[in-house]
């Protein structure tokens, strides 16, 4: 059984999906929340909180995470908040899917600017408070930034660009007794892939040796591992959570 009582843990994205899984997961393991989104989604970060209930300590951080004074001031309200951080599981994304021909150029940055430069922002604010507690970090990489995918080169190449960076942040902290590690999953029963048309649904179970979608908790599941002691040899790792897609 995992055991994060009096761990503080940093969950970027954490209204909704996959966040809101990593989160619940680890509230039910005892750590202390500190559960962020934007703006936008402060209500759901409510209900979130709502439905960890007595089960932890939580508290919601609005912050845009591309933006690195928001993630700066989040980082010192969280230090103020709970004195510590253990583990930040970078999880917010977003995409902007179209043809490169058809792609703008604020669609195309839009996603960098998330997906990429927010674990960038996020990594780099909080590793002060990660290294005295030998923290942990786990970026949510994606296959597609393995693979590709039709009209997601903006997606696609932020992803990849998150396990390059963990690989290299992986080989600088290490020193400190830091982890790093990415999970790449993909498709997930999730909003960002009910707009996935049913046919593209079809061929991609298809392509999935488990013949399915993942579901949210099972994201959240490889997030705790990679966050427990039960990992304590594994850094720089790129863990496939993909249903055998990427074979």
């Amino acid at each position: 059984m995992y055991n994060f009582k009096n761990k503080v843990v940093l969950i970027t994205g954490a209204a909704q999906g996959i966040g809101k899984a990593i989160s619940l997961k680890f509230a039910s393991f005892g750590a202390k929340l500190a559960l962020n989104d934007i703006f936008t989604q402060e209500e759901n970060l409510k209900k979130v909180i709502s439905e960890i209930g007595e089960k932890s300590e939580a508290r919601y951080f609005l912050a845009d995470v591309s933006k690195l004074e928001e993630v700066k001031k989040m980082i010192q309200d969280i230090k103020k908040e709970f004195g510590r951080l253990d583990v930040l599981v970078n999880n917010a994304g977003i995409i902007r899917d179209r043809t490169l021909a058809k792609m703008t150029k604020e669609e195309w940055q839009k996603v960098i600017d998330v997906d990429l430069t927010g674990i960038f922002n996020c990594s780099k604010t909080a590793l002060p408070l990660l290294v005295p507690n030998q923290g942990k970090i786990i970026n949510i990489s994606s296959v597609v930034g393995q693979r590709g995918n039709f009209g997601q080169t903006n997606y696609a190449a932020a992803k990849a660009g998150v396990i390059g960076f963990t690989k290299a942040l992986s080989k600088e902290v290490g020193r400190f007794g830091v982890r790093v590690n990415a999970i790449a999953p993909g498709f997930i029963e999730t909003k960002m892939a009910e707009g996935v048309p049913d046919k593209m649904k079809t061929i991609i179970k298809q392509l999935t040796s488990l013949g399915r979608f993942g579901k949210p908790e099972e994201v959240a599941n490889a997030v705790i591992f990679l966050a427990s002691d039960e990992a304590s040899f594994i850094t720089g790792a790129i863990l496939n959570l993909d249903g055998g897609l990427a074979i």
